[in-house]
């Protein structure tokens, strides 16, 4: 029984809301060197809010990845075996729409910015200043933002306006995705049994995707193929 002439205890204070902390961003992380991929992991696990849930050494890795894991950012090579980093990016971008997608490339090339571009990424990184824009270019990406290195803006325009003056169309708009997959494996020197087996496909089609490759492109020969491919960025030269 309490004692009336005592005066009744405090209530306790109310405990202060505290919001939980944002989830980091997590990234995919694609390139077919397994040191460059250490590299650009410390990069951006250096930061709180950006953490690498996935690696791939290949564009078609990259892919499976994402069938298996959630993520938020794919940071993918251009360059890379079976699929490429530009031909990965389609496929993200149709299994995913809403995934977005970093370009991280050696290459500061016109074409490759282009179609990179063009195949759904969001933003365009040179490696040799990835420890200076990589951090800023995920970030962008995430707020809906593109982000392209200093004079990509500039390319952009003039390729722009020499293919108007020219009035140039590119080729590659042409070619189905099959097509493509089919082109790279012919210039990367995969005989028509390898190929079969790498698509899934049959012999009888791969040969089918050649020749209308072949036509398609006014080429002759499998030497004029990946001269091609090597225009229109498959593989590196």
């Amino acid at each position: 029984m309490t004692d009336p002439a005592q005066p009744p205890e405090p209530a306790p204070a109310p405990v202060p809301f505290a919001s939980p902390a944002a989830a980091p961003i997590r990234i995919l992380l694609a390139d077919d060197h397994a040191l460059v991929r250490r590299g650009v992991r410390l990069i951006l696990e250096r930061e709180a809010d950006l953490r690498v849930v996935a690696e791939a050494g290949d564009g078609a890795e990259a892919v499976e990845a994402a069938r298996g894991t959630d993520v938020d950012l794919a940071v993918l090579d251009i360059a890379m075996p079976r699929l490429t980093g530009l031909q990965a990016t389609r496929e993200l971008a149709a299994l995913k729409p809403g995934l977005r997608i970093l370009m991280l490339t050696m290459h500061d090339n016109e074409q490759y910015l282009f179609q990179a571009l063009k195949a759904g990424a969001c933003g365009y990184v040179l490696k040799s200043v990835a420890d200076r824009d990589l951090v800023a270019a995920c970030r962008a990406a995430m707020r809906d933002e593109p982000f392209l290195y200093p004079g990509a803006v500039t390319a952009l325009i003039r390729n722009y306006l020499d293919r108007v003056r020219h009035g140039e169309e590119n080729p590659d708009r042409f070619l189905t995705p099959r097509e493509e997959e089919v082109l790279k494996l012919v210039a990367e020197g995969h005989s028509s049994k390898d190929i079969a087996e790498l698509l899934f496909i049959s012999v009888k089609t791969v040969h089918r995707h050649r020749a209308n490759l072949l036509h398609k492109l006014g080429l002759r020969d499998r030497l004029e193929l990946t001269r091609y491919a090597i225009r229109a960025g498959l593989i590196e030269p």
